[in-house]
């Protein structure tokens, strides 16, 4: 299979190629020229897999110029061994709906299931390749803890993670700032999300220094974590045994996790609707409702993953809706970056066949915790709330929600909203206990250079 850039496909890449560099020299994101259709009968063939297998046959159909498929069984099996969860992700029932638990890995985000393969691939070439990579990636709050995970004490590998200060639950940064291994180093930006995404961006874009630092990038723009995600929408629907499409609801802030389910629907997955689930930094709910794609000053709330105005992912969306016009993409990203951007009506009507929107503001969000509590004896992190909350809304009576994170991830919500918490696993406890280490930064392009220079 061959890539290119969403900004100029007037050239191919490797799977190598956009693995290892994440995101494009021009800034544009990876997409595949082609991709596989499974026909009902390919479908019924993968039904019975397991988690690793089925990840294997998914992810063997964009990697196999990189990595032999018996290799990737293996690296596959690797990554997902440390779980809870023997087969990965759990289904379970939340009144009317199904919940895909998605945080039984070693960080309790859905995070872990990409990261984890991620981190082993890297490790895969760099051993045949005799290469150094360094790792810069931005986090909202759970992607900074996975890819460290992924990454720790694996040689030739360094991870810069930058994370905006004070924005992000104190578990989310402990599980980052305590751990000690000395190819980690973590950041603390004072801004918010979008100014750790964008100094990531054009980092990448000062091709003098990201080529002369070996520098690749892990965050939801790396099409490896796209296609490792979307593993998960069809085990989910082959475990429902539905003769129907499907629904999902999928709380996202960078469009990434449900991208991933649009790249299943698109490979032949019987999936309706995706549910585009936003807190009240509604810039995805508004896009996709109306056409408006002008972002807004970020919200600090009880779901910080999603306190984001600029979705990154979104741009393989608009690329494919344009016929693969790298140049109309271009040229929309640059409204974009002006913050000029509404979307026409004929784009919109293409985007609403295959997505739906809703929001829901913070006192929703508590209202929703409180209300399972009571009803279901479950309690909820505020992210899996807002996608609940948005299923409802909509009157999805069955659909599938995406339980994106483990409720000890964020016990001020929950004390809010029920007067309880979930403790962390045991195994996580040693975080409370343990000194933090992180380098608090301007928001600033160069100073997060220099540092990254100073630590090579």
């Amino acid at each position: 299979m061959r890539y290119v850039s969403t900004r100029d496909n007037s050239k191919e890449y490797s799977f190598k190629d956009v693995f290892v560099k994440g995101l494009a020299d021009d800034g544009g994101l990876y997409v595949p020229t082609s991709l596989k259709k499974f026909s009902s009968n390919e479908l019924s063939q993968l039904k019975n897999l397991n988690y690793n297998d089925l990840s294997t046959e998914i992810i063997n159909q964009f990697s196999s110029d990189f990595i032999s498929k018996n290799d990737l069984s293996s690296l596959i099996k690797k990554s997902y061994s440390t779980f809870r969860e023997k087969e990965v992700v759990k289904i379970s029932n939340i009144g009317d709906l199904k919940l895909l638990e998605l945080f039984h890995g070693p960080t309790l985000a859905f995070k872990d299931i990409a990261m984890q393969f991620i981190g082993n691939l890297y490790e895969y070439y760099l051993t045949k390749n005799n290469k150094r990579i360094n790792i810069v990636v931005a986090t909202s709050g759970d992607t900074g803890a996975a890819a460290i995970d992924a990454i720790k004490g694996k040689s030739n590998l360094n991870i810069f993670v930058l994370h905006p200060n004070n924005r992000i639950s104190p578990v989310q940064r402990k599980l980052m700032t305590t751990v000690e291994d000395e190819n980690v180093f973590n950041i603390a930006i004072e801004g918010n999300f979008d100014d750790c995404q964008n100094i990531v961006k054009q980092m990448f874009s000062d091709l003098d220094f990201s080529k002369s630092i070996n520098m690749s990038g892990v965050n939801s723009i790396n099409w490896a974590r796209i296609i490792a995600q979307a593993v998960y929408y069809f085990y989910t629907y082959f475990k429902l045994n539905e003769d129907k499409p499907i629904s999902f609801s999928v709380p996202t802030g960078n469009f990434g996790d449900v991208f991933a389910g649009y790249l299943a629907k698109e490979m032949g997955l019987p999936i309706d609707k995706l549910i585009v689930a936003t807190n009240e930094n509604d810039i995805l709910h508004r896009a996709i409702s109306n056409g408006d794609y002008v972002s807004k000053k970020v919200k600090e709330t009880l779901s910080p993953s999603m306190d984001i105005q600029l979705a990154s992912n979104f741009e393989r969306l608009i690329y494919y809706v344009n016929n693969s016009n790298s140049k109309i993409t271009s040229d929309i990203m640059k409204k974009i970056k002006q913050n000029k951007y509404q979307i026409n009506k004929s784009n919109l009507e293409i985007i609403q066949k295959d997505f739906v929107s809703e929001c829901c503001d913070e006192n929703e969000t508590l209202e929703i915790i409180r209300e399972n509590f009571v009803k279901n004896d479950i309690i909820l992190d505020p992210h899996t709330a807002v996608g609940l909350g948005a299923a409802h809304k909509l009157s999805f009576n069955d659909c599938v929600v995406l339980s994106t994170a483990h409720p000890c991830k964020f016990p001020a919500a929950t004390d809010n909203a029920i007067n309880r918490h979930k403790e962390l696993p045991s195994e996580l406890q040693y975080v409370y206990g343990k000194e933090e280490n992180f380098q608090l930064l301007k928001n600033s392009t160069d100073e997060v250079k220099n540092f990254v220079r100073s630590k090579l």
